[in-house]
């Protein structure tokens, strides 16, 4: 099984017609990914041809859903339209919303987040900045690159899309059940808890490997999340254990200020749980090694 993202699914692509969602498009259909068409009101009513396959360009969210059945969307727009384009994709109803856009502005994100929850959480967001979501094998809605990992026996969860694509190929002999680009900003749709609640339930997710980063608490909520919930192994690294004290790193929400948000005590309360905890990333790779070949 994989979570959210099934080789059922029937994605469109917001913003398709452009460079980086053709490029992309282009990209998932070669992934297997069931797109069903794309968005631009500019362009409505025409197809695109995308290496032999023609796919329909809708004027809504709503018509390509009512036109297709599709139930998950992949949206390529620039940062000053995201939010439009996020808000429209809740008020149509689709079930999955992935905003692959980087530089959304935080009181954007916070908008539509908030109307989709003020909806009634019909639409799960994941993102924005982020790479995406891959089950391999079945479908991939983003930029994860398909040729990275097979399918396997691990669930992963991640603030970094880079790091997303380096435990896929250390850990590719294994394979992944779902791999999620939950994406760094300060304000995300679908968070750490929401994968592990999902993997957790996931028969066929065996251990899970949990991406985090400086900046905030999400990781130690994570922590106390699994503590409670979660039966199944965990392992994690923490990017930024040399970054220095008060800068921000790379991503919007990895700023640390004082002991709060350090990757120190994010590993000491994910280790004070169970969870593993790497130094680098192929450490932690390694330590997933060791909880699969224990299973």
């Amino acid at each position: 099984m994989a979570i959210w993202l099934t080789e059922d699914s029937k994605v469109i692509v917001q913003g398709m017609t452009g460079s980086e969602g053709m490029k992309h498009t282009r990209k998932m259909l070669a992934a297997g990914t069931k797109i069903v068409g794309g968005v631009n009101p500019r362009k409505a009513g025409t197809t695109v041809d995308v290496d032999g396959t023609e796919l329909p360009v809708f004027a809504s969210v709503a018509e390509a859903m009512g036109q297709t059945g599709a139930d998950v969307t992949v949206i390529f727009v620039p940062p000053a339209h995201t939010k439009s384009a996020v808000l429209e994709a809740i008020d149509a109803g689709i079930g999955l919303a992935v905003v692959i856009t980087e530089g959304v502005p935080v009181h954007d994100t916070a908008e539509f987040w908030a109307h989709a929850v003020a909806t009634g959480n019909k639409t799960r967001i994941i993102g924005p900045n982020c790479p995406g979501i891959a089950s391999p094998g079945k479908s991939n809605a983003g930029i994860i690159p398909a040729s990275i990992s097979g399918s396997g026996r691990i669930g992963l969860v991640s603030k970094s899309g880079t790091l997303t694509y380096q435990m896929m190929y250390e850990l590719s002999d294994i394979g992944f059940t779902t791999a999620v680009g939950i994406g760094g900003d300060p304000i995300i749709g679908t968070t750490h808890i929401d994968a592990l609640a999902a993997f957790q339930e996931d028969p066929e997710t065996e251990a899970i490997v949990m991406i985090g980063e400086i900046g905030g608490d999400a990781e130690e909520r994570a922590a106390l999340y699994i503590k409670e919930h979660v039966t199944k192994p965990v392992v994690a690294y923490i990017a930024g254990f040399t970054a220095p004290e008060g800068k921000t790193m790379g991503h919007a929400g990895a700023i640390i200020s004082g002991s709060s948000g350090t990757a120190d005590a994010k590993k000491v309360a994910l280790e004070a749980v169970g969870v593993k905890v790497g130094k680098t990333p192929s450490e932690t790779a390694r330590l997933m090694r060791e909880v699969i070949e224990s299973l």
